[in-house]
Formats: structure tokens, C-alpha cells, sequence
């Protein structure tokens, strides 16, 4: 494996930004963006292909809550816990670590 990337068998504590709506629900950024996560459940990840973005059937998290390059109007960090992660390194400018993840529970606040 390229040393870009990282293979972890455990589960790890992450961050994940979501679009917050005004309803108080949280979801997807870009990709399914209808679906409304639900909180504590364990959600695999799901393959949405969409025109213009690249196909990664993963959850994307970060190590820190932490993505310069994203917006974050109308959007909320939230500590997340992942399983089936592939660690990849990223430009600080892109937030450092990413993780992809194939299982993914949102923590309740």
C-alpha cells in the first residue's frame, strides 16, 4: 500500500462536517444530500455516483475538525466514530488527515 495511505482495523474517534438544517437534523454535504443522518446509529457507507464529483463510496471524516478549503455557513462540526478506515494524507490547505470510512455513528452532542 502507498505510504499516502494508512489501512486502521479499529475504530477511530473523527470529525465530520455536515449541512445543518433548520429543523435541527444534519446531512451530507454534497453527495445524497436529502438523506437526514440519524444520530448513534451505525450507517455503512453508500455508493450515490454523482456528475461532477469523484466516485468514493466512503464516509469522509478528518482527524480534527478541521477543512480550510470548505465553507462552513449553514454547516456544523460533529464528533463521529468510524470502522473499515482508510487513513489518507491530505494538504494542510484540505485539512491534514482524512479518513474514509466504510461504518460511520454520529455521537449525540
Amino acid at each position: 500500500m502507498n505510504e499516502r495511505y494508512k489501512l486502521h482495523h479499529r475504530r477511530l474517534k473523527a470529525w465530520k462536517l455536515f449541512r445543518q438544517r433548520k429543523d435541527g437534523s444534519i446531512g451530507s454535504l454534497f453527495i445524497n444530500r436529502r438523506y437526514r443522518i440519524p444520530i448513534g446509529e451505525w450507517l455503512r457507507a453508500e455508493s450515490h455516483p454523482t456528475k461532477g464529483y469523484k466516485h468514493r463510496p466512503f464516509w469522509h471524516c478528518t482527524k480534527r475538525p478541521l477543512a480550510p478549503h470548505l465553507s462552513e455557513k449553514g454547516r456544523v462540526w460533529r464528533k463521529v466514530e468510524v470502522s473499515g478506515v482508510t487513513e489518507i494524507s491530505r494538504p494542510e490547505s484540505q485539512g491534514g488527515v482524512w479518513y474514509l470510512a466504510r461504518c460511520l455513528r454520529v455521537f449525540p452532542y
